[in-house]
């Protein structure tokens, strides 16, 4: 149970992200109030009013940042995309909820076991509030970090986000998990999941091993990114973060994300940035059309169990129990594809003679379908995907030269990120503020800026800017001063020539002649 500090973590956080805005460029404190939320905050800690969403550490985090953006800095932030499509998305993904209230009115019982009362109006209410509460982080990034500038801090931010964390992840890597204890006052998820390999599998103050893996990951390829752009100075700087937090990454014990790393590294290391996008695409289509291939059996589940089997039993054994659960929730999913069957549990599937729950919902994809079917899943991949096919167009259209050096490794990485929505529930804050970023980035490119009322992006580095700022500053030369005072009248009253000069009229002696 979370003890008093947690709360006070938890409720104080709006004040500490003010002073981050206040005290950082504006760019820097948007990246760092979600980076630092996500490191810190206390997990499995909530306070749940009527009618509203539950206050959390995602909520919290994304409540703070969009209230101080509007109420005290006084920025203004457009809801809807500049392209059709992602309006659509937008307006389905709000308004999805209330469809899936209006077709769940319904009790649903069991013969044996719990029964579920019927959804009421008001709950959409609370369900819609929620959708715009995820979204936050959308709408602040596809309108304030849709520059090159951007880019950067938010890739410098996991890269000194991950050196700092590495010191609690050595720790806890040594004396099992206990960072959250000693700060929190308890555990945020399950022991035994915590036990990996004959050692300990790191937390931290996130909600579990995989999710610390995955951020880490990402950590150590935002650190190649910058090296693979950076001078000569800063890139040894880099290179050494990277091979430092491989190696952390490496003490986590997930395999999924020593995968993501072994794949990831050397495409945005020695990859064209062309290559980068086109598998960045690749990858988020994929991710679209899994159900579809899920449930049209074209997903080869037998091959990828004996590749999970050559590795080890109980990978074969864990990846199996995962598809197991998909069959049966995609099934109880199909009786009500296309609104889902919304929340308090109906979506998950119960044994018919005791009554107990018998599925297990790992995926976010799977939550996702079974809540709100296929609108709800449209809806919010579609919002997922949308930005990389958008920037990876534009490349096309306008040249892969008018990318900023670190957008492609930024959208690849990204990419993988939801990617891993299929396996796990990675969905978190800042990978809503990566996906508007990028949203923004490739509309400011395509040339939809003026539209959606933003300023297009210079493909400049931030050293270059400050040069640039410079020259462009340059007092003029001074001019040479004429003889005789502005509108002064002739010495010799004739013969005298004037011409204008700033306003005034200057008098010049006419020259006498020889």
């Amino acid at each position: 149970m979370p003890n008093t500090f947690a709360y006070i973590m938890l409720f104080a956080w709006p004040a500490i992200a003010l002073i981050l805005y206040r005290t950082l460029p504006f760019e820097r404190a948007l990246v760092w109030s979600f980076m630092a939320a996500y490191m810190v905050l206390p997990e499995a800690t909530s306070v749940d009013p009527p009618l509203i969403p539950p206050l959390n550490k995602s909520s919290m985090t994304n409540i703070s940042a969009f209230l101080i953006c509007i109420l005290v800095l006084g920025r203004k932030v457009r809801i809807l995309p500049a392209t059709g499509l992602g309006k659509i998305l937008i307006i389905l993904y709000i308004v999805s909820p209330f469809a899936t209230i209006m077709t769940n009115t319904d009790p649903f019982a069991l013969a044996v076991g719990p029964a579920f009362p019927g959804m009421k109006p008001y709950d959409a209410i609370a369900m819609i509030t929620q959708q715009l509460i995820y979204m936050m982080p959308f709408f602040l990034g596809r309108q304030y970090l849709a520059t090159p500038t951007a880019q950067r801090e938010l890739l410098l931010a996991f890269v000194v986000g991950g050196l700092v964390y590495s010191l609690p992840v050595l720790l806890e890597v040594r004396l099992s998990p206990r960072v959250h204890i000693w700060i929190y006052g308890f555990l945020q998820h399950d022991w035994f999941a915590m036990l990996r390999g004959g050692g300990y599998r790191p937390i931290v103050l996130m909600h579990h091993g995989i999710w610390l893996a995955l951020w880490m990951m990402m950590c150590a390829v935002s650190a190649a990114i910058l090296m693979k752009s950076a001078d000569k100075e800063r890139r040894a700087f880099y290179m050494g973060s990277m091979i430092y937090l491989a190696v952390i990454l490496a003490l986590c014990k997930s395999l999924g994300a020593l995968v993501y790393l072994v794949f990831l590294l050397p495409m945005v290391l020695l990859t064209t940035r062309k290559m980068q996008l086109r598998v960045a695409a690749i990858l988020v289509i994929l991710v679209m059309s899994y159900p579809l291939l899920r449930g049209m059996g074209l997903i080869p589940v037998d091959t990828l169990l004996d590749m999970a089997g050559s590795l080890s039993e109980n990978r074969m054994l864990s990846l199996q129990f995962r598809f197991d659960n998909e069959d049966r929730l995609l099934a109880h999913a199909q009786e009500r594809a296309m609104f889902g069957w919304g929340g308090f549990g109906r979506n998950h599937v119960f044994d018919p003679e005791t009554g107990r729950n018998i599925s297990v919902i790992d995926g976010r994809w799977l939550a996702v379908f079974g809540m709100f079917g296929w609108a709800g899943y449209f809806a919010e991949f579609g919002l997922l995907v949308l930005p990389v096919l958008l920037l990876w167009r534009v490349s096309r259209t306008r040249g892969i030269d008018t990318l900023s050096p670190y957008a492609p490794g930024l959208c690849l990485m990204y990419a993988v990120n939801v990617l891993d929505l299929l396996p796990n529930a990675t969905l978190v804050p800042l990978t809503w503020l990566a996906a508007g970023m990028i949203l923004g980035y490739a509309e400011r490119l395509a040339g939809q800026g003026a539209k959606a009322g933003t300023e297009p992006a210079r493909q400049v580095e931030p050293e270059a800017e400050q040069v640039l700022a410079r020259e462009t500053t340059k007092p003029e030369p001074k001019k040479r001063r004429r003889r005789g005072a502005p509108g002064a009248p002739s010495p010799t009253g004739s013969g005298a020539e004037t011409e204008p000069a700033s306003g005034a009229r200057h008098v010049r002696r006419k020259r006498p002649a020889r």
